[in-house]
């Protein structure tokens, strides 16, 4: 018999999934058996309807059972496999809170509850029953309809000025920075400091120099800049990754100048999390600002909007160099599956995705606000939180604390795993604010937010 238990940290759709799994693996339920009807389930339960369709979804997409029109969701003849698929608890990232047991506020969280499975799994079901020419190879910078619905989308929410012709797919930002670097081999780089250290290591190791520039509180100084001898700058304007800055407009048309200066020089955009901004619009992208002709990349990833395991992110390239990449890359086959393309385009295309984005946004403002007056609640004046108008994480600064180092091992002590800002520093870690530590909200359940701010408040107040 069915249990769920309201006052569990697992939220009540993943608990009736589970069971439900269980069941049917265990025999309770035959192949080709109906599950009971969604308001039928609700109602012996206690719970709401949308609670148990995501439950019934969930197993739709994890293939124990199959929705069939008219007729509810019948149950499949799994061939005795056991856990099939297991999504991690609601505000948690796959791997950390159940593999550790701790809440994790790291930035590379998301809410994978918020992910549009019943949309997305009726897509993805279409198109492998219809759409036969999936299994062939597409085009090296993927399909034509995808990068005409990321244009369109592109151009009305971030005033990127480009063509379907100038945008390339790839599976994540990585791998796109990797085929940048092969077209700028002999380059020299100039990288954020503090920034992604991940960006300089695939540039390295694909054979380019790179140079750290310290940002202010503008962003990355212009004659910072050009001091670094680099032609090649990649840069996180409109919401700097880890601080928050974002650049203004007089800083933008600087850098647009010296790039401008030659003909080598370019500017990467990485447009990261973009769509999460709260309280005002953002400036348009800087590729917008120096239109397709321009000598500025556009790089962004849909892994904050959808989920980080779609592996799907996409470049802007300028026409100078389009040649030259289709060219050289003529012969790669896209790192896409079609499937997933095809299921991100049809999704774009039917409104799915700018609800969701929707959606998301509203979810998140309401969780940044919710966590930001539990914080100040608990901690009191002696904090200060930067970076809260946009992206999904905070700046907490507590002296009261002692060092960042004191604040990430109590905060460990308390269960909570919490990056400090310094390890966002390749260089110059000496000029890091001090006591001040990165804490994305982005995974948090909403209903542990209380409880994980007063677990911060024991652990900060709790010197020794």
């Amino acid at each position: 018999m069915i249990a769920l238990d309201p006052k569990s940290r697992r939220p009540l759709y993943e608990q009736l999934y589970r069971e439900l799994e269980e069941e049917i693996l265990a025999g309770q339920y035959q192949p080709g058996q109906t599950l009971p009807g969604r308001r039928t389930m609700a109602e012996r339960l206690g719970v709401s309807v949308n609670t148990v369709d995501t439950a019934y979804q969930m197993l739709a997409a994890a293939g124990i059972v199959e929705s069939a029109e008219r007729r509810g969701f019948i149950v499949q003849d799994t061939g005795g496999m056991l856990h099939v698929y297991h999504p991690p608890a609601t505000g948690m990232a796959a791997g950390t809170e159940r593999r550790t047991g701790m809440t994790d506020l790291s930035t590379g969280s998301i809410d994978t509850g918020l992910f549009p499975v019943r949309q997305w799994g009726r897509i993805q079901r279409e198109l492998l029953y219809h759409n036969q020419e999936l299994w062939q190879r597409g085009d090296m910078q993927g399909d034509l309809n995808l990068r005409e619905q990321i244009a369109a989308y592109l151009s009305a929410s971030r005033g990127v000025e480009c063509t379907p012709e100038q945008i390339v797919v790839g599976a994540g930002i990585e791998y796109l920075l990797g085929c940048l670097a092969h077209l700028f081999q002999g380059s020299v780089a100039a990288i954020e400091n503090p920034g992604y250290s991940r960006t300089k290591a695939v540039l390295e190791n694909c054979g380019i120099r790179t140079r750290l520039v310290n940002i202010d509180a503008g962003g990355l100084p212009a004659d910072a800049l050009r001091e670094s001898g680099a032609n090649i700058c990649y840069i996180t304007p409109s919401h700097h990754f880890p601080t928050g800055v974002t650049m203004p407009a007089r800083r933008r048309a600087q850098l647009l100048t010296w790039a401008e200066e030659r003909e080598d020089r370019y500017i990467l955009e990485d447009d990261y999390d973009s769509e999460f901004r709260f309280d005002i619009r953002p400036l348009p992208s800087l590729q917008g600002m120096a239109g397709k002709r321009g000598h500025v990349i556009y790089l962004t990833t849909f892994s904050k909007s959808l989920a980080p395991g779609i592996r799907i992110a996409c470049m802007v390239l300028p026409e100078n160099l389009l040649q030259r990449y289709r060219q050289d890359f003529a012969l790669y086959a896209n790192t896409v599956s079609r499937v997933e393309q095809q299921t991100l385009a049809d999704f774009m295309a039917e409104g799915f995705f700018t609800r969701h984005i929707g959606r998301m946004r509203h979810a998140y403002k309401k969780r940044k606000t919710a966590f930001a007056a539990a914080l100040r609640t608990e901690l009191g004046g002696g904090l200060t939180i930067r970076s809260e108008h946009s992206g999904l994480h905070f700046l907490l600064t507590y002296p009261e604390a002692g060092s960042e180092r004191d604040m990430i091992r109590s905060a460990e002590r308390e269960g909570i795993l919490i990056r400090g800002l310094s390890d966002y520093y390749m260089a110059d870690a000496e000029s890091c604010p001090p006591s001040t530590v990165v804490a994305g909200y982005a995974g948090l359940d909403p209903s542990l937010i209380e409880e994980t701010a007063a677990a911060l408040a024991r652990a900060w107040r709790a010197r020794t």
